[in-house]
């Protein structure tokens, strides 16, 4: 069953908006000012972030806000207008765990339809092991793969990006993971 987000009212004109197809020949539903014509797309949202690593460890941090307070999560977010994925996977990192980091590649990639929102997760290389978290993240700390709180785990985004960086770490050679959650 396809989101409606809460348009109610035209961006441009002010005027209420009607649900239908719009007849420049798209095939889906939008909102549509019947005043003004303005068609309003609404589209998924981008949640950018890292797997900040430091030898064997990696970074999680522990919400301090809703949803899920007091879970853990790798540093993410929403990402801002202006800003590359890579940009705002980094400021999320710095924002959320104050750490230091070299962004490298790209390590998934996973849509979430019911929520309409796509994660994509870089594999990051922490240039210290000292955290300054921001007022989002209760605390920052390094486990490894044995330490992870696995039954504590915010998103199951951030459970799948794991489970990839560390079979892909044994491996010894890192994908780019492209998953669904439905």
């Amino acid at each position: 069953m396809p989101l409606r987000s809460p348009i109610k009212h035209c961006r441009e004109c002010g005027q209420r908006v009607a649900y239908r197809v719009p007849d420049d020949g798209d095939t889906r539903e939008r909102a549509v000012c019947p005043a003004c014509g303005t068609v309003h797309y609404e589209n998924p949202l981008n949640v950018v972030g890292t797997v900040p690593f430091w030898g064997d460890q990696v970074l999680l941090c522990k919400r301090n806000i809703e949803p899920r307070w007091g879970k853990w999560t790798l540093p993410a977010g929403f990402m801002e207008l202006g800003e590359s994925t890579r940009q705002g996977a980094a400021r999320e990192t710095d924002e959320e765990a104050g750490a230091q980091i070299e962004v490298g590649e790209l390590l998934s990639v996973i849509s979430v339809p019911r929520v309409g929102q796509v994660h994509l997760f870089y594999l990051a290389r922490l240039l210290s092991d000292r955290f300054d978290p921001g007022h989002e993240t209760i605390e920052a700390r390094l486990f490894r793969e044995d330490e992870i709180p696995w039954d504590e785990i915010a998103f199951m985004t951030v459970r799948e990006t794991l489970l990839r960086y560390f079979a892909d770490r044994r491996r010894g050679h890192f994908d780019v993971h492209n998953l669904e959650i439905a």
